[in-house]
């Protein structure tokens, strides 16, 4: 019995199976994603997106979608399903009789006296999607179809009928190649016996994805269809559909797809899943490991990769991918320090070199040693702090009193937009921007202490006490007993969020015990749900309590209420540090709580947000690689405290 199951009698029940999506992954930024039932609701659906070098290493749409239609006795049976404009075409979901996980995605057909298994498998570093069919049962010659559409675009955009398009398909082994447009690699078609291919392009009109219409996106697309491949299908003798970036030799198909299938890990627990899932979001491209942000179409995100890789390897006792991807990452971070990247890199992201420190912290925790860190880090440890001290940028500068003042919008984690508008302000003395701060340079001091540095200790000795002094008096309140979100001017938000937890859950902080425990009960009562933390309290006049509608109405749901798992990580530290081993049991019940997560949204993983109100529903990215991260790495909190 599979650990991922899902209710047999509903799998034709729309409303209950195209909420639930699986992605696949190669590891080396390809992947495969859609819905159970393989109806594709998203721009972001296909059997085939990879990464093309030509257009900057973004994701391109090749194999949209492998329509299959049984015929016996002369009568075809479709088993493919398309949303168009108030209508489902053809709906061969009605055929599904079961859907498995593991150990790859698996349906199994009833047409009639026919029983047919149809298995996914994307292969390892390569950019091939295996397509298998097994006939299981079959009273009487059975004939099969496979009736390819292919897009040939960028993830984020949409195709229609063109005449630019190379329709032309030309010959290849046991199948097609086909290349719409210039620059893009050409897409071998093949199958494992020699099939009939027969030559009927066409376009299929006014596709309509159900999640970009609800998003309030342009969600009609037009698909070209080549033609289709006809071959006779027995029992005892599957048949392996390829689909490639290279040509494949089709007499070692089948033995390829075995070869792959042993090497997938099978999900049969809560733990398997998110080891399965953060091994997904790892990318290997030569030399360069990175972490893919989130399923199906975030890409690379300098903050989330030093928030997640704790998680992501340490926590998973990987430490060779750890150093892989910060190595990967230190290569371009010092570009933030260039006068002529400031200004860019400034506007974006004025925390992310901070993180860091955090992400080294957890290094330490994990065994590193801190002499050995400073003696390999030292150089980017000085220039970050360097750069915060040196007021040569315009969005941050350093204050006589140790503070950091933020000058412009939009350069925090909560950051969203609208027509070119900060929803959030968030400018001057901005409360988690300044306890990273504070944090990184006691980090910095141990560190060189360690590494019997005297003129770095003699430089920076004065500021730990300066800055918490200053942090105190200008975030804290006796009266309301929790931290401001930010100061600016005259104005000083109170406005209750998660972003005053960091003062309390990093290592260094500028608190008292009693300082955190207040904080924390703020958290617990107005933001704390089984999701994680929400990013505004209900009390507020500004709360959206649902993510929904036009992407404005989203955008201002998402900093204003919505959950994010991966603060839970903040909420565990900060609550454990206070409680120690007391606090076990009330840590490791909300993390059991995450796993009903697995099966509701992303097949196998956790998404990226949640509404604020319950019943909580997911959002967003279907596989979001910080949620995995964090809930992998309070996982490992607690088994190590209830080891002690």
């Amino acid at each position: 019995m599979s650990y991922l199951k899902f209710d047999k009698a509903q799998l034709v029940n729309t409303e209950y199976s195209l909420k639930k999506e699986f992605i696949r992954t190669n590891r080396a930024g390809s992947f495969a994603s859609s819905t159970i039932i393989n109806c594709n609701t998203r721009k972001y659906h296909g059997l085939l997106i990879c990464p093309i070098d030509e257009f900057n290493g973004d994701n391109h749409v090749l194999l949209s979608s492998l329509d299959e239609t049984i015929i016996q006795h002369g009568a075809p049976f479709n088993l493919g399903i398309h949303k168009y404009p108030g209508t489902y075409s053809p709906k061969g979901h009605k055929y599904i009789r079961e859907y498995e996980v593991d150990p790859n995605p698996a349906i199994t057909y009833r047409v009639g006296g026919v029983l047919l298994k149809k298995e996914i498998l994307l292969v390892e570093k390569e950019q091939r999607i295996l397509v298998k069919y097994t006939l299981l049962e079959a009273h009487s010659p059975t004939t099969i179809r496979f009736q390819p559409f292919v897009a040939f675009r960028n993830i984020h955009a949409l195709t229609k009928a063109n005449l630019d398009a190379n329709t032309r398909a030309a010959v290849a082994k046991n199948g097609i190649s086909l290349k719409l447009y210039e620059g893009f690699p050409q897409l071998f078609m093949q199958t494992s016996r020699a099939a009939e291919f027969v030559h009927a392009p066409d376009w299929y009109f006014d596709i309509e994805y159900k999640e970009e219409k609800k998003r309030g996106y342009e969600c009609h697309e037009d698909l070209f269809v080549p033609g289709y491949f006809e071959m006779e299908i027995k029992k005892g003798s599957p048949i392996i559909f390829s689909a490639g970036t290279r040509e494949a030799t089709p007499g070692s198909l089948v033995r390829q797809f075995n070869s792959e299938l042993k090497k997938r890990i099978n999900r049969d627990s809560f733990e398997s899943c998110l080891d399965n899932s953060a091994q997904q979001t790892i990318s290997r491209k030569g030399k360069t490991v990175s972490v893919i942000n989130g399923f199906p179409f975030l890409s690379h995100s300098e903050r989330n990769t030093y928030l997640s890789i704790p998680g992501l390897c340490l926590s998973r006792d990987d430490e060779k991918t750890f150093n892989e991807i910060l190595n990967t990452s230190l290569k371009t971070i010092t570009n933030r320090f260039l006068p002529e990247k400031a200004l860019n890199k400034d506007r974006t992201s004025v925390d992310v070199p901070l993180w860091l420190f955090w992400t080294l912290q957890q290094y330490v925790t994990f065994g590193a040693d801190k002499a050995d860190i400073w003696s390999k880090y030292k150089k980017v440890i000085k220039e970050i702090l360097n750069y915060y001290k040196s007021r040569s940028h315009l969005a941050i500068e350093l204050h006589d009193n140790g503070l950091l003042w933020t000058s412009q919008k939009g350069v925090t984690w909560m950051k969203v937009r609208n027509n070119g508008t900060f929803l959030q302000q968030r400018m001057g003395y901005v409360v988690e921007v300044n306890a990273l701060w504070y944090n990184a340079v006691v980090f910095a001091l141990d560190l060189a202490g360690k590494g019997n540095d005297k003129s770095f200790i003699k430089e920076w000795q004065s500021y730990p006490d300066l800055i918490k002094e200053s942090f105190n008096q200008v975030f804290w309140d006796d009266e309301k007993s929790y931290l401001a979100d930010y100061v600016s001017d005259n104005y000083c938000s109170w406005s209750i969020r998660p972003n005053m937890l960091f003062a309390a859950s990093l290592p260094n902080s500028c608190l008292n015990t009693e300082q955190k425990k207040s904080i924390l009960d703020k958290v617990e009562t107005d933001l704390l749900t089984p999701r994680g933390l929400r990013t505004l309290s209900p009390n507020n006049q500004d709360y959206l309590g649902v993510i929904n509608g036009n992407e404005y109405e989203r955008n201002r749901a998402l900093h204003n209420g919505s959950v994010f798992p991966w603060l839970f990580g903040h909420y565990a530290d900060a609550y454990l540090d206070l409680h120690k081993t007391s606090g076990v049991a009330h840590i490791k019940r909300l993390l059991e709580g995450f796993e009903e997560c697995v099966t509701e949204h992303g097949i196998g993983s956790i998404s990226q947000i949640y509404d604020g109100n319950p019943p909580h529903k997911p959002n967003e990215a279907t596989s979001y690689a910080l949620s995995v991260a964090e809930i992998i790495r309070v996982g490992k909190m607690i088994n190590n405290l209830s080891d002690k």
